[in-house]
């Protein structure tokens, strides 16, 4: 199987610069083997996706914002790794939060954005344990928000 770089270019997949910080935390800490990074929300160059899942965001477009937290997550892995992407051994957990409306329950469904992408990009080393929880706001509106747990060389 090719490596997560060449995986990334398979994909079509440039990452972009990782988002600083906006209030008075670090985007990853290494303890070990082991580097947490920070929730990443689902913003892009364009502004990214907002807005409340089921209210003013389908599903489809969520998952896309799921997937989207996880493009910045492989950016922060990659800066955690020294530019490295290589050097991720495992993905060992992600913590999925989704602006839900009252109504809407496919939880599970839309944090496979990330979830599937971080299989593409590592193969079986991209299986992880997960939590996907519907939350009643996030930070800025963003629909998505997403964090992890990695296992680095």
């Amino acid at each position: 199987m090719s490596s997560p770089t060449a995986r990334l270019a398979e994909l079509g997949l440039v990452l972009p610069t990782p988002v600083a910080p906006v209030a008075n935390y670090t985007p990853f800490v290494r303890t070990g083997s082991q580097v947490w990074i920070s929730g990443q929300v689902s913003i892009d160059a364009g502004g990214g996706i907002r807005g409340v899942v089921g209210v003013d965001v389908d599903a489809e477009t969520a998952n896309a914002a799921a997937r989207l937290c996880g493009v910045n997550l492989l950016a922060q892995m990659k800066a955690a790794c020294d530019g490295d992407l290589d050097r991720v051994v495992r993905v060992v957990k992600l913590g999925g939060f989704v602006q839900a409306g009252p109504d809407f329950f496919a939880i599970p469904q839309v944090v496979n954005g990330a979830s599937d992408l971080m299989v593409a990009v590592f193969g079986d080393a991209g299986r992880h344990a997960r939590s996907a929880v519907g939350v009643y706001r996030l930070p800025m509106n963003f629909a998505v928000e997403v964090d992890a747990v990695i296992e680095v060389a």
